[in-house]
Formats: C-alpha cells, structure tokens, sequence
C-alpha cells in the first residue's frame, strides 16, 4: 500500500470502517450499526445476522481504512497513515499519546444485554496485557462515555446502602448464596461507618455470590423465578424484577442475572450520556448509542456472556463505589452544535444538528477528529473553499488537527453528525 502524501493527509480523508457482528447486536435492517455499516461500506446486509458494533479509529482489532479510491485490498490503515503523518495528530498529542489516536469512536446496536464487565485502569491494563496477551490486547485503560440514540437501558455501578439492605431483605435467593453472617454485618452498617468498612462488607458479598458454584446459582434462579412468577400474580413486579426476569430468558441460570440486583438500573433518553470511569462495573442491556472511550479493547467479564470470564479479576478490580452514576447533557456551543466532555483527557463527542438550508463552522480544533454522519446530507467544506466534499448518512471521516471546517445541510432534511476528539479542556493544561 502506498504512502499518502503530508499534503494529501492534511485534509479530511474518508474512511471505511470496520463492523463487529457480537451476538447481542440488533439483527440485520433493525440494527443502526448495520445500516450505517453497509452505506459505509457500500456492501449488503445480511438478513439475520447481528451487527453490535461500528469501530472508527485506529485500534488493531477493528481498523478503519483511509479511502482515497484504491481497490480495497491497497487501502492504507488510518494507524498507518497518522503514523507516517504525525503532524495530522497535533504536537501536544504526539507527545503526551505518542503517534496514534488516543481515542476509539463506535456506534453500537444493544439487541440483548452485554456481559457484566469492567475496563482496567492503566496500571492492571499493563499487567494484564503482559501476562494474557491473547484475552487483552493492549496496555492502555479504556474509561468511555455512551450517548443515547434511542431509550437506552444500562446497569452500571452499585446500589446504595439504603438499597442494598433493601435487597437483602426482599430477595432470599441472594441472602441465600451471599451467606446470612455477611448479609447480617451490612444490614447493622449505620452513617457513621467509614466507606472502607461499606467497601469490604460489599466486595466480600459480592465475590461470595459471583464465585458461587453453577448448582448453587441454577438452584437459587429457579426458587427466585417461581417466587416471583406467583407474586406477579398479586402485585406489580419492581422494575428491577421485570429486568432479572428479561435477563433469565437471555441468558438462563446465569449469576449476572442476579447480579444485576446489586447495580443501578439507568434509563437514558436520546442526548443523555453516560461516562464510565475505570474499575467501575456496567452492562449496557438494551438501545442504540454513540460511543467513545480511550483506545483500548480491554474488557474484564464475569456474567451474561458466552465469552471468558476472569470473575476473580474483575472482583478484585472493581472500586466499588455505591450511588448513581453521573448522567450528562451536553452543553450548547452554538445553536446547531452540542459538546459532551466527559473528565478525560483522551476524548470528548460534539454533536452537531443543522436544519435543512442551514451552514455552521466548525472552528479549528487542536486535536484530530473523527466524524460520523447519522442522518441527513449536505456539504463539507474546509478552510475558505479549498476542499469541499458531499456528505451523507454512513459517510466517516478524519480530520487532521488544526483545520477549520464547515458544514451544510442539504434542502430536504437536517444533517446529523458526531464528531469525537481530544478534550478540548487537554489543550488547555
């Protein structure tokens, strides 16, 4: 594959990316991913199959392809291409992440719930990177943010105190598996206990029923599935308990799906965004999103998946640290663009929604992006007309750092699109 020239690679590059058909994604034409896949891709969907995920970036287990008209197998990765082109990525970029992008853009379909999992932080990254190279495929932490699409459902982080013994209380299954002593020890926690002692009470139940034997788990699911099925018949079922009940026929006599009492269930409307640090647990059950997170591909699991579990691991791992997560809504930039900016340096998402007829600048920026058109088609021009481009839903593109763009949408509908890049707040320090 060819070399693309430095004055070439200083403008935006259209991109073909690459698709992940996980067997929780949204199902053939029902799937977004698979949608913005096949426009991207100019290839057919298949009828049936899943398509979870939408990568965009440079990470090796799913590449995106610089398209400058080549044959498909002479296409130039973007890794290749910003590492033979640093300049693209910005001085202060290179030298704090070296000459690659520190951030993985995505678009997922969640058809079915994804596995109980965290991300390590960098420190565990490394360490797990050097000693199972096969299971984690780099030494980099991976906190992310999810903008809702649609209605999206998640469980992500531990209940609260008050909630917990509440738990306890109404779910014998889990007293059962948790072992009444510990259950006891929460239950007599009062305000004054320190976070530490809230901390090991939790993660000693928590590892006592995520390392129960798969007859102790089976057993307790089937005493917790007819309990509930003769009390739907007297009362409404908790939100919760419609949830472990969904999860059971997803993913039958598996510990996640008890699990999922000791988390947050989070609802999120379209434009909310949900920000997930390292060490923290969540499992995204339903909906569609926009994604980004550090570029890594590290996941630590222990329930609702077929794939490997490192329950010990990820136990050990987890901060946990109890209440409701943190919900973001954007702040307006200008009339037509929205920033989300979540407290890591390695990436922030604006979102841009310009009405038919209309044009918005996009002032230079000192990072490099990745944009991602969702709906809608227009222009896309850089600098005073030098370079201009037609654009439309599934298009993606690189933009090197420090070029100035706009954008205008075509006279039929509006032009949506994601843009993700560095923090702005990085370029500031």
């Amino acid at each position: 594959m060819e070399a693309v020239a430095t004055a070439e690679a200083r403008r935006p590059l259209r991109l073909r990316c690459s698709v992940k058909n996980y067997d929780w994604g949204m199902i053939g034409q029902e799937s977004m991913v698979g949608r913005l896949f096949a426009l991207n891709s100019k290839q057919d969907i298949e009828a049936g199959k899943p398509y979870a995920e939408l990568w965009m970036g440079t990470h090796e287990s799913g590449p995106s392809f610089v398209d400058l008209g080549q044959p498909e197998g002479e296409r130039l990765t973007l890794k290749s291409l910003v590492e033979e082109n640093p300049s693209v990525l910005g001085e202060k970029v290179v030298k704090r992440w070296g000459m690659d992008l520190p951030f993985l853009f995505k678009a997922l379909s969640v058809g079915k719930a994804l596995s109980i999992q965290a991300h390590p932080d960098k420190e565990l990254a490394g360490f797990l990177h050097k000693t199972h190279p096969e299971l984690y495929k780099d030494p980099n932490h991976k906190p992310e943010m999810a903008i809702a699409l649609s209605e999206f459902k998640a469980l992500c982080g531990f209940v609260s105190v008050k909630e917990l013994k509440d738990v306890l209380t109404h779910v014998p299954e889990i007293l059962e598996l948790v072992g009444e002593e510990s259950a006891i020890k929460f239950m007599k926690i009062q305000v004054v206990d320190g976070n530490e002692v809230v901390k090991a009470l939790l993660q000693s139940m928590f590892t006592t029923l995520m390392t129960a034997s798969k007859e102790a788990i089976s057993e307790a699911l089937k005493k917790l599935l007819s309990r509930l099925g003769e009390e739907q018949k007297v009362r409404v079922l908790t939100v919760k308990e419609e949830l472990v009940l969904l999860l059971e026929k997803q993913y039958p006599a598996d510990v996640g799906v008890i699990a999922a009492f000791f988390f947050n269930y989070v609802k999120l409307s379209p434009g909310e965004a949900l920000c997930i640090n390292a060490n923290e647990p969540h499992a995204y059950v339903s909906g569609e999103c926009i994604e980004c997170m550090a570029t890594s591909d590290n996941v630590v699991r222990a329930g609702l998946t077929a794939k490997y579990r490192d329950v010990q691991t990820l136990c050990s791992m987890l901060t946990y640290k109890q209440g409701l997560p943190e919900i973001l809504n954007g702040d307006s930039l200008n009339p037509y663009i929205k920033r989300y900016a979540p407290p890591f340096d390695e990436f922030e998402v604006d979102y841009y929604l310009i009405p038919s007829g209309e044009s918005v600048v996009s002032a230079e920026i000192s990072g490099p992006s990745i944009l991602l058109i969702i709906s809608g088609d227009g222009r896309l021009q850089m600098g005073v007309a030098s370079v201009t481009q037609d654009v439309s839903e599934g298009n993606v593109f690189f933009v090197p750092s420090q070029i100035e763009i706009s954008f205008s949408a075509g006279v039929t509908r509006p032009l949506q699109i994601y843009r993700a890049g560095v923090n702005s707040q990085f370029f500031d320090q």
